[in-house]
């Protein structure tokens, strides 16, 4: 017997202390920088028109991020900009006018050269992390939790990083990573924020809402409904702010979608208490990306104001979402999506086809005419991983 989708709604408190932080005006700066760094190239966004048709709505997009950089992710507009606000911040200059090849100046990398950027991540974020001080001419040490992806790590290694798979789990390794930067005086660079850690980790949400930027400047019209995957948070609650701001009271229903072992921000959302709920132990999930069990604190800030549900779905979603996005509806585009890349589209594929899930499907207030955005926030980052979910239907973390 499957394990349930569960589903928890929220209403939104419309404002953060972070207000201001994620807009457009905003995800312009940030989009701005990303443009100066070579190769840089809006990512696809997929109009599944016939998969739309067969679910019975209106117009069904994927943001397709498995093109960013070449690094199969979206995280790379986040390591790149955080570490361009860093270094921005350390050379005495407005953030508005550097550029990649600003950072890559000899005078600027005799003052640089001795840096190392020290981050915890389950692949992508490293490899955004190593990728960028790669560029850059400086050092970068990365951790990962036990369980990692082998081609993740050596894709981080590939870069340069002093790259290792440690024996803790994710949230840990984060801690790990920490006492490392602290005890060496080294940058930390992380992607999730917590009380008297927070500038660092606003920067890394703030270049993801360049991604965002581009979803809604190439959408045809505004979505009716955006579901966003969340491990700790970051990515989403930036999104979520970005949305709030650049659509005003026309902002679009926004859902978060997390996997049931690692379900931080649903716990918090569902306790509706005002403090944070971790989740403990090892967090088996093929979600990789999203195997957080403690949320971000700016995240769950900006998912408090602006998402209104929170779902928490087994692997099993996530393996659907994947095969139905790599074998597409005639016409469509085919796109790769990785494990938590494909969260969301499967959630949204199981909600629309699935009789038992009538009540969440009203709560969401879906409708034949509702127009549905997701984000691929990654493609087969793990080849064969993603062959064994696709090719044999086998979708267990266990």
């Amino acid at each position: 017997m499957q394990e349930a989708i569960k589903m928890v709604s929220h209403k939104p408190v419309g404002h953060s202390r972070w207000d201001g932080t994620f807009t457009k005006k905003v995800a312009e700066t940030a989009r701005n920088f990303h443009q100066t760094i070579p190769g840089y190239a809006p990512t696809p966004l997929a109009d599944l028109k016939g998969l739309a048709g067969t679910l019975g709505i209106g117009a069904l997009y994927v943001k397709d991020e498995s093109y960013r950089f070449g690094l199969n992710a979206f995280k790379g507009l986040g390591g790149s900009f955080c570490i361009a606000n860093y270094l921005a911040r350390k050379l005495g200059l407005a953030i508005e006018d550097v550029t990649f090849a600003t950072l890559q100046e000899p005078a600027v990398h005799e003052k640089i050269k001795n840096l190392c950027f020290v981050t915890a991540t389950d692949g992508n974020h490293g490899r955004g992390i190593a990728w960028t001080a790669h560029c850059l001419g400086v050092k970068s040490r990365v951790f990962m939790p036990k369980g990692s992806s082998l081609e993740r790590l050596h894709n981080i290694q590939a870069l340069g990083s002093d790259a290792c798979i440690t024996e803790y789990n994710y949230d840990d390794t984060v801690r790990h990573a920490t006492k490392v930067a602290e005890e060496n005086g080294w940058p930390l660079v992380q992607d999730t924020a917590w009380p008297g850690y927070e500038t660092i980790p606003s920067w890394i949400m703030q270049g993801y809402t360049t991604m965002a930027l581009e979803a809604v400047e190439s959408l045809p019209e505004a979505p009716t409904h955006v579901f966003l995957q969340a491990g700790v948070g970051a990515m989403s609650g930036a999104v979520a702010g970005f949305l709030a701001d650049y659509y005003g009271d026309n902002k679009p229903v926004i859902t978060i979608v997390e996997p049931n072992k690692a379900d931080c921000i649903f716990h918090t959302a569902a306790a509706n208490d005002g403090k944070l709920h971790n989740v403990t132990g090892d967090l088996h999930t093929i979600m990789a990306g999203l195997a957080c069990g403690e949320p971000c604190t700016i995240g769950w800030e900006e998912l408090d104001a602006h998402a209104e549900h929170f779902a928490s779905v087994p692997d099993w979603v996530a393996a659907k979402g994947m095969r139905i996005l790599a074998n597409p509806v005639e016409g469509d585009d085919r796109v790769i999506s990785g494990e938590s890349g494909a969260a969301t589209t499967g959630f949204v594929c199981e909600l629309l086809q699935n009789e038992s899930l009538d009540l969440l499907r009203a709560q969401l207030g879906l409708t034949k005419e509702s127009r549905i955005l997701c984000i691929s926030t990654e493609g087969d980052t793990d080849r064969a991983n993603y062959r064994r979910i696709v090719w044999d239907g086998a979708w267990s973390s266990d």
